[in-house]
């Protein structure tokens, strides 16, 4: 994958040639985490021990396919005797808390925590803490004493999401246009994040007549959004917001039901099924949180924290959480990826290739699109 400050350079450039209103620039950019030395606090190769990796849910396919493989491999490559031991929740704010006792009770030096439930897993924390076991809360800020957290500049997703649907509508983003709001699971404060960006981007300028959420599940947002449709009434609605990527799906396919298949829909993740769908113009535009260097500092995080030291060429930000610690923070600049720079992004970084894109489903909107 590209350097990500190169990476968001490029996207930048293009991004900027269709939000006009986009402010996609460099503010908030963190430093290079991919190719940034081990910490002070001692060499990666001579640390040991062990790191817990705890991710939320399987539901988005993210977490499984890149997470978790990227943050395994850039730890071998920081410290190769140090073991990781992994766990998903599969969404149930209990069966993580379980699992981090177990990863407490195994003797790990170091929790890497991505919370399905932000306030739940805070007594997960305060167990760790009192063991000694240094807390790295990854993509989403879990409560209670965490030591570091990595993610993304949550607001700005929100407010590229606002200004990317305001784009895509053109002249028809009017204070009267009515538009249908599917965000994710108030457990989750990166939702909070994405719609308190969203709605100040939109803010005068549509009408949110629905607003509900959508859990991060597909089922639950089709649900929503066909409620949306049938209280709304088809031809009033101008278009969809979705939080992400797995509820554009459902959402996808309530507006299909409708026939209102061309009407602009957001997401977030740069799912490849989200990828194919703006290659078919079912969705107008994701936001790409690009992976490998959100795993790459956490493990780096993780390993320096192993070694007794935070690194300081990571930390670029300060957080405070819903339980009001300050937490040094790395907050990674996310990018909109829509039909004209799908090339410059996520195949340039090598996150799908055209082959997996273009099956044989989309070949004819791949090469309308210039991508076969």
């Amino acid at each position: 994958m590209k350097h990500p400050l190169k990476r968001v350079a490029t996207a930048t450039a293009v991004v900027s040639l269709v939000l006009v209103a986009a402010a996609c620039g460099k503010a908030g950019s963190s430093n290079s985490s991919s190719t940034s030395s081990p910490t002070a606090g001692g060499t990666g190769a001579a640390a040991s021990g062990s790191i817990g990796l705890l991710l939320p849910e399987n539901t988005t396919t993210r977490y499984e396919q890149f997470d978790k493989p990227l943050f395994e491999a850039k730890v071998k490559e920081l410290a190769p005797n140090v073991e990781v031991k992994y766990a998903n929740a599969g969404g149930s704010p209990q069966t993580q808390a379980q699992q981090a006792t177990t990863m407490i009770n195994s003797g790990i030096k170091v929790l890497v925590v991505d919370a399905q439930d932000s306030a739940q897993i805070k007594s997960s924390v305060d167990a760790a803490r009192a063991k000694g076991i240094k807390v790295v809360a990854y993509d989403r800020l879990a409560q209670g004493p965490i030591d570091a957290y990595v993610s993304f500049d949550n607001v700005k997703v929100g407010q590229l999401q606002g200004q990317g649907l305001l784009s895509t509508m053109g002249s028809k983003a009017v204070p009267t246009a009515k538009i249908v709001e599917i965000d994710g699971d108030s457990a989750d404060p990166n939702a909070a994040d994405f719609k308190n960006g969203f709605q100040g981007a939109v803010k005068g300028k549509l009408d949110i007549a629905y607003d509900a959420s959508g859990l991060w599940k597909p089922d639950v947002a089709a649900q929503k959004a066909t409620a949306a449709i049938n209280q709304l009434g088809a031809a009033n609605i101008a278009g969809f917001y979705s939080a992400n990527d797995g509820m554009a799906a459902g959402v996808a396919t309530s507006m299909k039901n409708a026939g209102l298949s061309s009407l602009p829909l957001t997401g977030q993740d740069a799912q490849l099924d989200a990828i194919q769908r703006i290659v078919a113009g079912t969705q107008s535009f994701t936001i790409y949180k690009a992976y490998k260097p959100e795993a790459d500092a956490a493990a780096e995080l993780a390993v320096g924290l192993l070694n007794g030291q935070i690194p300081s060429n990571i930390v670029n930000a300060h957080k405070t959480s819903g339980s009001g610690n300050v937490v040094p923070s790395d907050l990674l600049t996310p990018v909109l990826v829509n039909k004209a720079n799908i090339k410059t992004t996520v195949i340039a970084d090598g996150l799908y290739t055209v082959a997996q894109i273009c099956t044989p489903e989309f070949a004819a909107a791949c090469k309308s699109a210039g991508l076969s």
